[in-house]
C-alpha cells in the first residue's frame, strides 16, 4: 500500500469509532434530570469566578480545573444537554485513541476493534453522559499514553513537553489520575528502553508531581468527601472487571476475558495495555485497605487498556483463522480481501454485541438509574406547596434540589436558610444555629420537610448539631400530616402538635408510590451515630 493509503485507513480506523461513540453518548442525553453530583456542576459552574475560587478554598479543589472549564461553557447555554456534551465529545475523542493507539501497537484491524470496543462498552457510555470530569480525565489519559509512546520513538528532550502538559492538566481534573504514571512506568520496564528515555520521562514524571502537590495539600484538608467510601474486597475487583467489558455477563463477559489473555501474546500492546489496565486500580485498592478512596470511576482511564487487550485478542484469532486450510487451498492473511473480510467480521461482531446488551445501554439512559433525581424534586415540591409555605431540608444536602431546579421553590420560604451557597461560599448554603433555627420553627405552624430516605431512619443519628436539632424539634413539636413519596424522594408536611394528639408510629409507604395521607408520627429513640451522605468526589 501506499504512504497515502496508509494514512486513509488509519484516519478511517479513527473516525469510525469516534462516530459510534457520539451516537451512543448522544443517544438519550436530556434524561430528563439532573442527580446530585451533577447538579454540584450546573449550579457552582455558573457562579462566578471569585465565587468559584472561594468555594475551592474550602470543598471540592479536586475539582476545580473542571469548574472553572464548565463555567466557561455553561455561559454558552446553562442546560442539562450542554452540561453532559463536554462528557460525550471526550469520551469520543477517548474512542478514536484508542483506535490510534491500536494501530500503533498492533495495526489497523487491531485499532478499529480497539476503538469500537470502548465506544459499546457501557460503562463507557456511562460516564459519557454524566455532567462530572471522568469522562475527560479518561480521555487525558488516553493522549497522554499516545504521546509517551511518540516520546520514546523521538527520544529527544522536546518530545517530552507535550506529554508533561497533558498528563499535568489530566490530573488537575482529578488528582488520582496521577496514577497513570506509575501504569507509564511499568510500560517503559517491559518495554526495555534505554537509560535516556528513563531520564526524559522521569523529569516529565517529576514536573508533573511538584505542580501537583498545591492540590494534593489543599484537598488532603477536604478529604471528609470521600468519607462514604468503604474499603473495596474481592467483589469490588470482580465489579470492576465486568464494567471494563463490553458485556458484563454471559458469553461476552467471558470470551472478552480469554480473548485479553490471548492478547497478552501481542508483546508490544500488552505492555502498554496490560499496566494501564491493572497498575491504577490495583494501587488504589491496595491504599484503600488502609484509607479508603478507590471508586470505579476514578480509575475510568484504565479501560482503555481492557479494550486494547481484547481487541489484540481477537487480532490474533483472526490470524490463525486466516491461516486456515479450505479444500487444500489457504487463505493468505496479507490478502487485501482477507483483510477486509476479517475486519468486517469483526465489526458484525461487536455490532451483535451491542445489539445483545441493548437493554442495559437503555436502562442506564434513565434518570432512576441514577442515584436520584432532583427534578423529580422540585416538580413534587411545585405540586404540592403553597406559596410562603416554610420548607425544611433534612439533610441540607437535600437543597442541591432548589439550587439545580429553582422553580419548584420559589415562591417557599427555605426556613433554615442563614447565607446562600454562592454568598457562603460553599455547595449548599450556611445553615442558622441549633439555637436560631428552634426559634424560627417556632414561629411556624406548618412545615414541608425535604428528606433523604435515610434521614428518616430512626437508626440514623447526625454529628451536626443542626441536623440533630431539625430531627429532635420535629419529633418533639410537630406531627406528620401528609407524606409523599416518589422515586425514593420523601415529601412530608408536619404540623404543630396539638396537646390532645397521640404520637402512635408512622405507617410504611412503599418506595416509588406517591400517597397523601394523615399521618401521625414517632419521636426517635437513641439511634446510633452515623453521618449524611456527601457530594461525592
Amino acid at each position: 500500500m501506499s504512504a497515502q493509503s496508509r494514512g486513509n485507513g488509519r484516519f478511517g480506523t479513527g473516525v469510525v469509532p469516534v462516530a459510534v461513540m457520539l451516537g451512543v453518548g448522544l443517544w438519550g442525553l436530556d434524561r430528563g434530570g439532573m442527580w446530585g453530583d451533577e447538579s454540584v456542576t450546573f449550579q457552582v459552574a455558573q457562579r462566578t469566578l471569585p465565587e468559584i475560587w472561594r468555594l475551592l478554598h474550602d470543598v471540592d479543589a479536586v475539582h476545580g480545573l473542571y469548574y472553572l472549564f464548565m463555567h466557561a461553557v455553561l455561559a454558552v447555554h446553562p442546560g442539562e444537554v450542554v452540561l453532559r456534551l463536554p462528557s460525550v465529545c471526550a469520551a469520543a475523542a477517548t474512542a478514536g485513541l484508542v483506535a490510534a493507539l491500536g494501530v500503533r501497537l498492533a495495526g489497523p484491524r487491531v485499532g478499529l476493534w480497539a476503538g469500537l470496543l470502548y465506544a459499546i462498552t457501557p460503562m463507557t457510555g456511562h460516564y459519557a453522559q454524566e455532567g462530572r470530569s471522568y469522562a475527560l480525565v479518561a480521555a487525558g489519559a488516553a493522549g497522554a499514553t499516545l504521546l509517551l509512546l511518540r516520546a520514546v520513538e523521538a527520544a529527544t528532550a522536546r518530545a517530552w513537553w507535550p506529554y508533561g502538559t497533558v498528563v499535568v492538566l489530566t490530573c488537575l481534573l482529578h488528582e488520582l489520575a496521577v496514577l497513570v504514571l506509575c501504569a507509564h512506568a511499568a510500560t517503559l520496564a517491559l518495554m526495555r528502553v534505554p537509560r535516556r528515555v528513563w531520564s526524559g520521562w522521569g523529569c516529565a514524571a517529576g514536573a508533573v508531581v511538584l505542580l501537583l502537590l498545591p492540590l494534593v495539600w489543599v484537598s488532603q484538608g477536604q478529604s471528609g468527601q470521600v468519607a462514604w467510601l468503604v474499603t473495596p474486597g474481592w467483589d469490588r475487583a470482580e465489579r470492576l472487571l465486568r464494567h471494563f467489558s463490553p458485556g458484563p455477563d454471559g458469553v461476552v463477559f467471558w470470551a472478552s476475558l480469554l480473548l485479553m489473555a490471548v492478547g497478552l501474546r501481542t508483546r508490544r500492546l500488552a505492555a502498554v495495555a496490560l499496566p494501564l489496565l491493572l497498575v491504577p486500580p490495583g494501587i488504589l485498592m491496595t491504599v484503600s485497605q488502609v484509607r479508603p478512596l478507590f471508586h470505579d470511576r476514578y480509575v475510568l482511564y484504565s479501560l482503555a487498556g481492557a479494550s486494547l487487550l481484547v481487541a489484540a485478542g481477537a487480532g490474533r484469532v483472526a490470524g490463525v483463522l486466516g491461516r486456515l486450510r479450505f479444500d487444500g487451498r489457504r487463505v493468505r492473511v496479507g490478502g487485501r480481501q482477507a483483510h477486509a473480510l476479517l475486519g468486517v467480521t469483526g465489526v458484525l461482531a461487536l455490532t451483535a454485541t451491542f445489539v445483545h446488551h441493548l437493554p442495559v445501554h437503555r436502562h442506564d439512559r434513565s434518570a432512576a438509574h441514577r442515584p436520584d433525581n432532583l427534578a423529580v424534586v422540585s416538580a413534587l415540591a411545585l405540586r404540592q406547596m403553597r406559596p410562603g409555605d416554610p420548607v425544611l431540608f433534612v439533610p441540607s444536602v437535600g437543597r442541591l434540589a432548589a439550587l439545580a431546579y429553582p422553580k419548584g421553590f420559589r415562591q417557599v420560604r427555605d426556613i433554615a436558610l442563614r447565607e446562600s451557597a454562592p454568598r457562603s461560599g460553599t455547595l449548599w448554603g450556611r445553615e442558622a444555629t441549633p439555637g436560631e433555627l428552634r426559634h424560627r420553627l417556632a414561629s411556624v405552624d406548618r412545615v414541608w420537610v425535604v428528606a433523604e430516605t435515610y434521614a428518616l431512619d430512626p437508626r440514623w443519628s447526625p454529628s451536626d448539631p443542626v441536623e440533630r436539632t431539625k430531627l429532635a424539634v420535629l419529633a418533639e413539636e410537630f406531627t406528620v400530616r401528609e407524606k409523599h413519596v416518589r422515586d425514593g424522594v420523601v415529601l412530608r408536611l408536619h404540623v404543630r402538635r396539638q396537646p390532645a394528639d397521640v404520637p402512635p408510629g408512622v405507617p410504611d409507604v412503599p418506595p416509588g408510590s406517591a400517597t397523601t395521607a394523615r399521618l401521625p408520627t414517632t419521636r426517635p429513640s437513641a439511634p446510633p451515630r452515623g453521618r449524611p451522605r456527601p457530594v461525592r468526589w
